[in-house]
């Protein structure tokens, strides 16, 4: 590839972001050289995310949502298939191509106390990645960090740049993250669980805020999350992930609302409700667990788990995604 990194800032046109047949699977090995297989965390995965608008990665701890994030970041080569940034295959870019694309998206990781260098002050924290991309004035990155720090409403920045994350609560340490995310101005945002790490009173300050500053920026924003409970007011659209695969997607209001795939029925069932009255009411939770990731079943990978199997097809085949209703698209055989 010739083409000079300014290149990956793209067009206007088209989806910023896409997954085409996206595996990511991760061999494993006895003894160090005799291979037993490969878990298959990502396997099978299309998408188009377009620019500006905020969407859901939703399902079970150990669907392959984490393992997904990484892959559209260059963390995870891809086993098969591609990421697609502004029309361009990652696998086709070169170094400087590559560190351009690294400075167009933003991580915001799980664990804030984990995410930052203990030994990194904030004003260093804030000020490495616009070294590393080739801001060499001081005046400059430090005028950065402090904007970075009031947009994320850590006010006044001064106070803050000075100090250590352990002398940081876990929402400014989680503020801190989010301001080293925005610092290069990024396209795009891949949040993975941003707020499960947070106590309950400051995950909706958290959520606000992100929400806030991708409307503010027209960002594209991916939100990895278990929790379908956070994201009616928080996303667009919704993918439903189970056992490396998507499993049904549509709008918000409409897959919560109407989901159609038993799995996503089930994860609706399973949300805490307040009200008193509805604990008299049986939840109906699937049995078992999620399958093994290193031989997951053949057919629908929820058919072990799911009361409406039919036998003979679910067990045997993979399910195409269908389209029940307008706009949603689901992979379950009961839609044929």
């Amino acid at each position: 590839m010739n083409a000079p990194a300014r290149d990956m800032r793209g067009s206007a046109a088209g989806p910023v972001l896409s997954a085409r047949d996206l595996h990511t699977w991760f061999e494993l090995r006895q003894w160090g050289f005799l291979r037993v297989g490969s878990v298959r965390a990502v396997d099978g995965v299309n998408f188009d995310l377009q620019a500006g608008e905020s969407v859901a990665f939703v399902g079970e701890s150990g669907c392959g949502k984490s393992s997904l994030a990484r892959t559209l970041l260059g963390l995870h080569q891809p086993t098969r298939g591609e990421v697609v940034f502004e029309g361009r295959p990652l696998g086709m870019l070169n170094s400087a191509e590559r560190k351009a694309y690294l400075a167009r998206v933003g991580f915001v990781q799980q664990d804030p106390y984990g995410a930052l260098p203990p030994f990194m002050d904030v004003r260093r924290i804030l000020h490495e990645p616009l070294i590393v991309h080739g801001v060499r004035n001081r005046a400059e990155r430090e005028q950065r960090a402090q904007e970075a720090l009031e947009e994320v409403r850590l006010s006044p920045a001064a106070d803050f740049l000075s100090k250590f994350p352990h002398m940081l609560s876990g929402g400014q340490q989680q503020r801190v993250v989010i301001a080293r995310a925005l610092i290069l101005r990024p396209k795009l945002i891949i949040a993975d669980e941003p707020v499960s790490m947070l106590d309950a009173s400051v995950r909706v300050e958290i959520l606000q805020l992100l929400r806030s500053i991708q409307r503010e920026h027209g960002l594209t924003l991916a939100f990895i999350t278990h929790d379908l409970s956070t994201v009616r007011h928080f996303a667009e659209r919704i993918f439903v992930m189970y056992a490396g695969r998507i499993v049904e997607q549509a709008e918000v209001n409409e897959l919560l609302n109407h989901p159609q795939h038993p799995y996503t029925q089930a994860l609706l069932a399973a949300i805490s409700d307040p009200d008193p009255d509805n604990a008299r009411h049986q939840r109906e939770v699937p049995p078992g667990e999620p399958p093994s990731l290193l031989k997951p079943p053949d057919g629908c990978r929820f058919h072990p788990r799911c009361n409406r199997m039919i036998a003979g097809t679910c067990d045997r085949q993979d399910p195409p995604d269908f389209e029940p209703r307008t706009g949603h698209m689901t992979a379950c055989w009961l839609y044929r």
